[in-house]
């Protein structure tokens, strides 16, 4: 299972890059903002400074919703780097410009999936990634990690090769969850990351070595 970092937060990429589990990076316009990153070129340097710190894919989202305008974005992102993929929303004009993509060799990662029906539709169209986001199904109680699993038999079924990109992973219990149903990817926050280095028992029991080993040492 890959582990994506979902932030355009530098710091945060470069300790999940040191912790040396970090497969890729996935960003959105609202992760942009929240790190006050506007305008075009700040922009594009925002994603050349990411591409530089990780090794894997980083997926670059399009503002457009019209095919041609997708297609003008798509095609700029993709030549700043060969880690970018292009992120794509699922709407009509999305799954035609993942089939351009697919078609030139350009990578994708389809977002906004909600439904089995939209990751098969972005499946057919050549979508490298499919993004369904599992925590907000959560918030309106609808279950996440069912349409993982949905998507998982439909992909095995007819032996797609779009990688199921899990999104909106908001603990630990998804990103376990997600990794028993056999995701391909899951992308969180850091805090997910380190949520997994935790146990009361791997703390306590650190504890009681040191401290025997001092005890040890006094003698």
């Amino acid at each position: 299972m890959k582990f994506f970092i979902d932030t355009a937060n530098l710091a945060q990429i470069k300790e999940a890059q040191d912790l040396g589990v970090l497969d890729g990076v996935t960003t959105n316009p609202s992760l942009m903002a929240k790190e006050g990153i506007s305008g075009e070129d700040n922009v594009i340097n925002h994603y050349k400074a990411i591409c530089a710190i990780v090794d894997g894919d980083v997926s670059a989202e399009v503002i457009a919703t019209n095919y041609e305008d997708m297609i003008k974005e798509g095609v700029a992102l993709a030549a700043l780097d060969s880690k970018i993929v292009v992120k794509v929303p699922m709407i009509k004009d999305g799954v035609k410009a993942i089939k351009y993509f697919s078609s030139k060799g350009i990578k994708t990662n389809c977002t906004l999936v909600f439904s089995a029906g939209q990751a098969l539709l972005a499946a057919k169209a050549g979508a490298t990634y499919v993004s369904p986001f599992i925590g907000r199904l959560d918030d309106i109680s609808v279950d996440g990690l069912g349409l993982i699993e949905e998507i998982r038999l439909i992909y095995d079924n007819y032996g797609f090769t779009t990688q199921i990109l899990a999104a909106s992973v908001r603990h630990s219990a998804h990103l376990l969850g997600c990794a028993k149903i056999g995701a391909d990817v899951m992308t969180g926050p850091l805090s997910v990351f380190t949520a997994l280095l935790k146990h009361p028992l791997t703390d306590s029991g650190l504890a009681q070595f040191l401290a025997d080993h001092a005890k040890a040492a006094g003698k």
